[in-house]
């Protein structure tokens, strides 16, 4: 699939409000197109790097939006996960059995909901930065400059980037989903499942656009002949637990 076309899918499989959000991919190549090589292309190539400038301001603003409100949101799940314990421990006030499960349920599910969208984020940082890299390709082609190598190398330390600590918060919140949720039974899996829902936020399904994110990072980051040091290194994950693993841990089906 052509990198137009698969971020455009990625654009429409995201949330609503992150859609204007991605990298301006199809302007930045009419203005590729626009450059001829002749001194009257001079104005195309100067709109072509100040739109590059102004996409990494765009990516680093919401990025680093998306990763406080993650930092803020993690905290408050532990603490909600803590009151629940408390509450429910040898010294607390011990409420019904039915109110403890129904709490346990809607944390398990803002759980599940917020890990889909830090998966959500990691993959826009990896779609966005290859966009770049596929665009300086097309741009030092046309005009046979050096551009790439020394933007790529400003990338490489932008915010939107650096995903270290969105990655912590990830294996953090699966942790979290191990040890206070260590097993679901087969049954109850079922149950669930057969009543047809899911998370959503916005009407999308936070679930559904997770997986879909993570295959996308594993094709774009798979190891390949055409593998350069522009290229992000491959996705540890093989295709069968991809899914899988997320199928058997979570009750939130596939839509």
């Amino acid at each position: 699939m052509k990198f137009g076309k698969r971020l455009k899918q990625q654009i429409q499989e995201t949330l609503p409000e992150w859609r204007d959000k991605f990298l301006s991919y199809k302007d930045l190549k009419i203005l590729v197109r626009l450059i001829s090589g002749s001194p009257e292309s001079g104005k195309a190539e100067q709109e072509f790097v100040c739109l590059l400038d102004i996409e990494i301001d765009k990516f680093n603003a919401f990025f680093i939006e998306q990763e406080e409100d993650f930092i803020i949101r993690n905290k408050e799940l532990q603490q909600r996960i803590q009151r629940v314990i408390d509450t429910w421990g040898p010294n607390g006030s011990r409420p019904s059995e039915t109110d403890y499960k129904e709490e346990m349920g809607r944390i398990r599910k803002d759980i599940v909901n917020f890990h889909g969208e830090m998966v959500l984020l990691e993959n826009y940082s990896n779609i966005n930065y290859t966009g770049l890299a596929k665009i300086l390709k097309k741009y030092d082609k046309r005009t046979g400059g050096l551009l790439r190598l020394p933007f790529i190398q400003k990338v490489l330390q932008q915010p939107f980037f650096t995903t270290d600590l969105v990655s912590k918060l990830v294996k953090e919140c699966e942790s979290t989903i191990d040890a206070v949720f260590p097993v679901v039974e087969e049954e109850g899996i079922r149950e669930e499942r057969g009543k047809g829902e899911a998370i959503t936020v916005g009407g999308q399904s936070i679930f559904r656009n997770s997986v879909a994110a993570l295959l996308t990072m594993q094709e774009i980051r798979r190891g390949s002949s055409t593998y350069s040091h522009f290229s992000l290194p491959p996705l540890n994950l093989p295709d069968s637990d991809l899914i899988h693993s997320f199928q058997l841990n979570s009750p939130i089906p596939i839509l």
